[in-house]
C-alpha cells in the first residue's frame, strides 16, 4: 500500500477542531489559512506542520475514544505509513513538500473533547510509543492535495 493524504485541516481562528479543505500551501512557518492560539506550544519553524496517521485514530476510535478527523489539531492526516517508522529526524515527500519530523506533538486538554472522559493523554508519544502526532519543519514550501503520495526518505 501507498501512503497518502487523506484529509488537510486548517482553522483560520486557531484552536480544535480544524476544518477540512481540498488542498494546503505549506511554507515555513505553517499552513496559509490555519492559525495558532498558543505559539509558545504550537506552530512556528520547528512546529510549522502537524501531522496524524489514520491508524493511530483508528487505533484510538475502536477504544471507544470520538476522536475524528481534525479534532485533535492535525493539518495533515495520513495513510499508510506504521506508527513504528515514524521519528524525530525522519523525512517525508508529501505532494510538492519536503517535511522533516521534529518530535511528537505533546497533548493537552485542548483536545480533550476528542477523548472518552477527555483521556487526552491516550495520544501520547510518552504513554504509547508511536500513538501521537507529529510536528514537522518544512524543508521544501509547496502545495499538498487530497490523495497526494507520501514517502519517507
Amino acid at each position: 500500500m501507498v501512503a497518502r493524504v487523506v484529509g488537510l485541516h486548517v482553522n483560520p481562528h486557531g484552536g480544535v477542531p480544524k476544518y477540512p479543505v481540498d488542498h494546503l500551501i505549506v511554507q515555513a512557518n505553517g499552513c496559509l489559512g490555519d492559525k495558532q492560539r498558543n505559539t509558545r506550544y504550537h506552530g512556528g519553524p520547528e512546529r510549522a506542520v502537524c501531522i496524524l496517521l489514520t491508524s493511530v485514530m483508528e487505533k484510538l476510535q475502536a477504544d471507544g475514544h470520538p476522536i475524528e478527523a481534525g479534532s485533535t489539531g492535525e493539518n495533515l492526516l495520513i495513510d499508510g505509513l506504521h506508527p513504528e517508522s515514524l521519528h524525530a529526524g525522519c523525512r517525508l515527500n508529501v505532494g510538492e513538500v519536503v517535511l522533516e519530523l521534529t518530535g511528537d506533538a505533546p497533548p493537552c486538554k485542548t483536545i480533550g473533547s476528542s477523548f472518552e472522559n477527555g483521556m487526552f493523554r491516550a495520544l501520547s508519544h510518552k504513554q504509547t510509543r508511536g500513538q501521537t502526532r507529529w510536528y514537522a519543519r518544512v524543508l521544501v514550501e509547496g502545495s499538498v492535495r487530497l490523495n497526494d503520495g507520501v514517502h519517507l526518505q
